[in-house]
């Protein structure tokens, strides 16, 4: 079975991009026909069994069911409807100290226990290679037990047809507002995960995630100057009733700007918006570079929060580990191990987890079958862990993993990915709206934009999907060609007001990159809006003759 293709969807997801998507495709029907427990468990055992005769001294098998459904729509037409599953067993084991990695897509019991094998005589090659054994935290098996995404409506059995007319619907409140394209996609994942190990674990959960991004762009036809406003809506692990939005979720922007939705999501209101900011931002006012107060907004906030803190402390970036893919990480265990490092203002508290319903990271054990939790990362402006997992977690003293190994197929190896990571909200009463009051010179930042930062997560640059300019505590105007540079210890340090747990949500990333051969993961990082003095913001603007 091929494992991966590669579908070509143009600016839907924030321009165009290839997405991956796993398997092959299929009817759409047999995305609800599950896999019997008993014969996932037969099929964990016979793997178990080959590996302890062959002389491993630890086995895990993950079995896989990854299940997507994409619907891509331009304007008012449907372009395009997929259906994917695959499915397989992959087996990791330790021998002579070692770790061996096999994969098999033919589910016989036969075919399993020789992927097993093949898995020790792995582990033994490399164990030639290797100075030290392979030191694993324990985890005390939990038996036979399930967990499943909390949801109330399955996007599985929800009709094709409700929910292209639901993208056709926004798209053409985005056309009406003013824009002169819209794109928007829709993506939806089941991911049907077994694990059992030699610890004692069989652990059955079913995963669901979705997303709905979109683009509206806006033509200037006598200069054929364009502007393009991305969806503002965060990708989500709960069911369909993310859509069935309701007043009561709405929560107003800084200004009154906008309108932003948490609990559920309005895709047709958020695009009729959409299609109105395109088209003001044709006529938006270039910004002046200088030193700004920035005020941004969580569905901006999250991706600075995901390169600027969440990677720089996964733990195998720190120990370099993972030196061949995007780098390194400025927050090494000197730093740690002085337990005084100033990563960010004394207001500043960040925590992990697995946990937070609705997330993207929520599952109840990670894919070493260790139970979710949540730790602090930085604990009052101090630097004061990281992600672990269970080979890593006797580095940092720690007894236990941190829960955050994960493989994004059945026949990829697990490795530490990022967990949610999150700004805590402030512990003081705080609206958006009272933040900028004392303000005299600042911008207000909505939306994920372009992004960059060095290969140690310090140095970056970050731009949004909309800009308004504050002048003496009052939103005075759109304005355009925005970004602002900083370094990640400057930047934190810079944080001097967060807004209450009133404000706080949660963004993310479906396409979390990592590794080689590279896997994507999908991850939460939530805030509230959040303030910081004197940022330099330089103008974006591209100037032709």
């Amino acid at each position: 079975m091929e494992r991966r293709t590669f579908l070509k969807i143009g600016s839907g997801a924030a321009g165009a991009m290839l997405i991956p998507v796993f398997g092959n495709a299929i009817a759409a029907e047999e995305l609800m026909n599950p896999m019997a427990t008993a014969f996932k468990k037969s099929l964990a055992d016979a793997a178990m069994n080959a590996a302890t005769k062959a002389g491993a001294t630890y086995c895990d098998v993950r079995i896989g069911r990854y299940l997507n459904q994409f619907i891509t729509t331009r304007d008012t037409n449907v372009e395009n409807i997929v259906n994917t599953e695959s499915s397989g067993v992959g087996i990791r084991v330790i021998a002579n100290g070692a770790y061996g990695f096999a994969a098999t897509n033919d589910m016989s019991p036969d075919s399993v226990a020789n992927a097993a094998r093949q898995a020790v005589a792995i582990a033994r090659a490399n164990s030639k290679l290797q100075s030290e054994p392979v030191q694993l935290a324990p985890v005390k098996g939990v038996g036979e037990v399930s967990w499943a995404t909390p949801y109330k409506n399955d996007w599985r059995t929800v009709p094709i047809k409700e929910k292209a007319d639901m993208l056709i619907a926004a798209n053409r409140a985005g056309l009406e507002a003013g824009a002169s394209f819209m794109t928007s996609t829709l993506f939806q994942v089941n991911q049907q995960k077994y694990f059992a190990s030699t610890d004692g674990s069989y652990i059955d959960q079913d995963v669901h995630r979705l997303w709905a991004p979109f683009t509206a762009t806006a033509v200037d036809k006598a200069t054929n100057k364009f502007r393009t406003r991305d969806s503002l809506a965060a990708p989500v692990g709960m069911g369909y009733e993310y859509f069935d939005a309701r007043k009561e979720d709405k929560v107003k922007a800084a200004g009154g700007v906008t309108t932003l939705y948490t609990k559920s999501y309005d895709i047709v209101e958020d695009a009729r918006l959409a299609g109105r900011h395109a088209r003001q931002k044709l006529t938006a006012r270039t910004i002046e570079p200088g030193k700004y107060d920035l005020v941004l907004s969580p569905d901006h906030l999250f991706l600075t929060i995901h390169e600027s803190v969440g990677h720089p402390t996964e733990l195998d970036r720190v120990l370099g580990y993972e030196a061949n893919y995007a780098g390194t990480s400025f927050v090494t265990l000197d730093k740690w191990e002085t337990k005084k490092f100033k990563f960010g203002s004394d207001r500043v508290n960040f925590f992990a987890d697995k946990i937070t319903p609705g997330s993207l990271g929520a599952v109840g054990y990670d894919d070493e079958g260790v139970p979710s939790k949540r730790w602090d990362i930085i604990k009052d402006g101090i630097l004061v862990n990281y992600q672990a997992t269970r080979d890593q977690a006797h580095i940092i003293g720690e007894k236990e993993s941190h829960g955050c190994s994960y493989a994004d197929s059945w026949d990829s190896v697990q490795f530490q990915r990022m967990p949610n990571i999150s700004l805590a909200p402030g512990k003081e009463r705080l609206t958006p709206d009272e933040m900028v009051k004392d303000i005299k010179k600042g911008i207000y930042i909505l939306g994920r934009g372009s992004y960059s930062i060095d290969q140690q997560r310090y140095n970056f640059q970050f731009g949004g999907q909309l800009y308004y300019e504050i002048k003496d505590g009052k939103i005075a105007g759109m304005v355009e060609d925005v970004a602002y540079q900083s370094n990640t210890q400057e930047f934190w340090n810079a944080c001097s007001a967060i807004c209450d747990e009133r404000d706080w949500r949660m963004g993310g990333s479906f396409f979390d990159g990592k590794g080689q051969p590279s896997q994507v993961s999908a991850v939460s990082h939530g805030s509230s809006t959040t303030r910081f003095n004197g940022i330099n913001v330089i103008n974006t603007a591209r100037k032709i003759g």
